[in-house]
């Protein structure tokens, strides 16, 4: 069931039509004619916005899709247990030892 009424999406892009025709009107151009230009602007805005909620949609369900696949895909399996990677660096441990070595040997020359 669509969200908003269509009757009220048509008069609003009818409006929008409108609109439209009248801004672009040029002079000793008919009323009629202008109808015509804003009926013609009324059904581009019509088919643009189906495009748009189609594309919409498509989206929509390949986002549902990939986040599902991710989901499932994240579980882990019972079948192998899944190997625990540590990373011991030795980084910090190196940069605390020279800052000790550095602090005891400026103690050392100032004595």
């Amino acid at each position: 069931m669509p969200r908003y009424s269509t009757r009220k999406q048509t008069e609003k892009t009818k409006d929008e039509a409108i609109k439209v025709a009248r801004a672009t009107q040029r002079p000793g151009q008919t009323k009629e004619q202008t109808k015509l230009i804003a009926q013609g602007i009324q059904k581009g805005i019509e088919q643009y916005k189906k495009k748009y909620s189609d594309k919409s949609r498509e989206l929509d369900k390949k986002l549902k899709k990939a986040v599902a696949e991710k989901s499932v895909a994240g579980l882990p399996s019972t079948d192998s247990p899944q190997p625990r990677v540590v990373r011991n660096s030795r980084l910090p441990w190196i940069l605390l030892l020279l800052s000790w070595l550095g602090f005891v040997t400026y103690l050392w020359m100032l004595n």
